[in-house]
């Protein structure tokens, strides 16, 4: 998740972005997004010249916003940021995003691009992931924002950098994630509100809708059917446009909204896909999803 922790000083007309953070975890794919909407961008820009690179930024007329990436390929050097961070951000406006993810899809990430951990290949990578966290541990409490890239994809993640750091309207900046799932498979770890649709009739009884899903027209006009499906649904709508205005203002930027039902096949599907139109109509920045619908 993405949130703000520090003040920061009075505005000025300079911008240093400083990006860190686990390999693995989308740091090209941001200081690219920064690069593209006008952002000077420099990687791996060695530690002892951070201090003289900012001064440029903050005399240069030329280069008033620029964004750059530390991360663990500085070695011992590394543990010099958080004391040289504190002075430069005394100089010039100067904001530090902090990327990451779970340990399961940064060594999923490492396999699919087969790029060896920046730490070596002596240890397993998720032991290298481990070491990497707590050498890191430092400067990810002096970010300002702090996001787990583990939901997004490489559009997803430019969209959310761009809402967090240079800023867009609140709906954009509130990612909303709609799924639908089967306590039979277990809750999803990740969501922030579960609704079990379970009390609803459930047509896995009927033969005719079986095999079918909450997709079909006629699985959902049969949920929709009875009286307590139309009222849940405009009361989780009502909850939801009240709590989602309130993420925002805290700062929240992604937020999954999990319907259950037993399977994950009928209820669930119909639900979760209801709301999300619903939000969608809202002006609500919406995706949705079905964990278990083909299990």
């Amino acid at each position: 998740m993405a949130k703000r922790k520090a003040e920061q000083p009075e505005a000025r007309t300079a911008d240093l972005v400083i990006i860190t953070g686990l390999s693995g975890s989308g740091k090209g794919t941001t200081l690219k997004a920064l690069e593209d909407i006008g952002y000077y961008a420099v990687d791996n820009l060695p530690i002892g010249l951070i201090p003289k690179f900012s001064e440029l930024i903050r005399d240069s007329p030329a280069a008033r916003r620029a964004a750059i990436v530390v991360d663990i390929r500085e070695g011992e050097s590394l543990k010099r940021f958080p004391a040289l961070f504190r002075q430069i951000r005394k100089k010039i406006s100067t904001r530090l995003i902090f990327l990451e993810a779970d340990d399961e899809t940064l060594a999923r990430r490492f396999s699919e691009t087969r790029r060896p951990h920046p730490l070596g290949t002596e240890r397993p990578v998720k032991g290298n992931i481990l070491a990497e966290r707590e050498q890191l541990a430092p400067i990810r409490m002096l970010a300002d924002y702090i996001i787990d890239t583990a939901k997004f994809n490489v559009h997803e993640l430019r969209d959310v950098i761009g809402a967090n750091v240079v800023g867009a309207r609140d709906e954009a900046r509130l990612r909303i994630d709609v799924t639908s799932f089967g306590y039979r498979h277990g809750v999803p770890p990740d969501s922030d509100l579960v609704f079990d649709v379970r009390f609803l009739p459930n047509p896995n009884y009927i033969p005719e809708f079986k095999n079918k899903t909450g997709r079909d027209r006629s699985v959902a006009r049969y949920i929709r059917s009875f009286p307590q499906t139309v009222e849940f649904m405009d009361r989780i709508t009502d909850l939801l446009l009240y709590l989602i205005p309130h993420y925002i203002r805290e700062g929240k930027s992604y937020l999954t909204i999990a319907f259950g039902c037993t399977g994950g096949h009928h209820r669930s599907v119909m639900i979760a896909a209801e709301i999300c139109k619903r939000l969608a109509h809202a002006g609500f920045k919406v995706k949705q999803s079905h964990r278990d619908i083909t299990r």
